[in-house]
């Protein structure tokens, strides 16, 4: 009932503050007005945007864009905006309410458009397997949203956002194309590293056991199966239960696999569980749907998927 009523109470509270908040405004020489829905994307359009742009994120470092609850300010950012970029694949469930109640006149930009998604099968998890979904009424949508985990992806959507960008902002377009020829050529050397270290894994180690099913487009350029996810799509949904954590621990067992992995946007305890009781390691805690705090290496984009390859050819060797 609480995850009810308070979605609700923040969509009152945005519209009240909305009322109030200025609208967006032509920039006149100032900086774009910029809201990215979470870290990763906002990671990407900052380097695109440079100091042209005034970057608003919304969800923020180790958060789970997944089960956000937005809050009064995030509307009022909305209603400042100029342009609002988001990963669409409904993956951000919660913004339609939350633009709608602000009042917002931005444009939305949703950078997955140019990618061919991964259609999600309708037991495309270990937690769907189970039913998880239907039990807990959470819709993940019918494609696979984790679209960043691909560095080709990643180009698209640089690219996106350079187009958006110079459609808000002309006067400024040189800047952003020679942010975007710069970055993007950052990626290209990042997929090459990817691909390197992948190299030196062997095919039969290139095997998978992760929180949650953030890895689809990962596994699928880069060559890895994914063995088996412990929770549902989401970090909403729900443990195992014991006779699903015993049927992991087999699927553990039969892969053959040295080593499984947390992340970082969910509780690591059951991770930990299964790897004790399978008898495996737990690898190092890999980034997946948000970027770390400071310090903790996966600060920006190109750092949280240098940190995850690293990882993860480590511990599978």
């Amino acid at each position: 009932m609480h995850r009810r009523i308070l979605p609700t109470l923040v969509v009152i509270l945005s519209l009240a503050l909305a009322a109030c908040a200025p609208t967006a405004t032509p920039i006149a020489g100032g900086k774009l007005k910029v809201v990215a829905t979470y870290s990763i994307l906002g990671d990407l359009v900052q380097n695109v945007g440079g100091d042209k742009i005034g970057l608003r994120v919304l969800v923020g470092p180790d958060s789970d864009p997944h089960n956000y609850e937005p809050t009064p300010a995030d509307s009022v950012a909305l209603a400042e905006a100029n342009v609002v970029f988001e990963n669409g694949l409904e993956f951000e469930t919660w913004l339609d309410d939350l633009f709608k109640a602000s009042g917002s006149q931005a444009t939305r930009v949703a950078v997955s458009d140019g990618i061919e998604p991964i259609k999600l099968e309708a037991e495309h998890g270990h937690g769907d397997e189970h039913g998880h979904e239907e039990e807990h009424g959470h819709e993940h949508g019918e494609y696979d949203p984790h679209i960043w985990q691909s560095v080709a992806n990643a180009k698209q959507m640089v690219r996106n956002i350079q187009a958006a960008l110079i459609a808000a902002d002309p006067a400024n377009r040189a800047t952003y194309d020679s942010n975007a020829q710069a970055y993007l050529s950052e990626l290209e050397a990042l997929e090459a590293f990817i691909k390197e270290q992948v190299n030196t894994l062997p095919p039969e180690r290139r095997k998978l056991v992760t929180s949650h099913d953030t890895f689809g487009y990962f596994a699928r350029d880069y060559g890895f199966e994914i063995v088996a996810t412990a929770l549902h799509a989401t970090a909403e949904g729900a443990e195992p239960s014991a006779q699903e954590f015993a049927q992991l621990v087999e699927e553990i067992k039969a892969a053959g696999v040295p080593a499984i992995f947390a992340e970082n946007t969910i509780n690591p305890g059951l991770m930990e569980r299964l790897a004790a009781e399978a008898g495996v390691k737990l690898g190092p805690t890999l980034f997946t749907d948000a970027l770390s705090k400071p310090g903790a290496g996966g600060e920006t984009f190109i750092k949280m998927m240098r940190h995850n390859i690293e990882a993860i050819v480590g511990a599978l060797k």
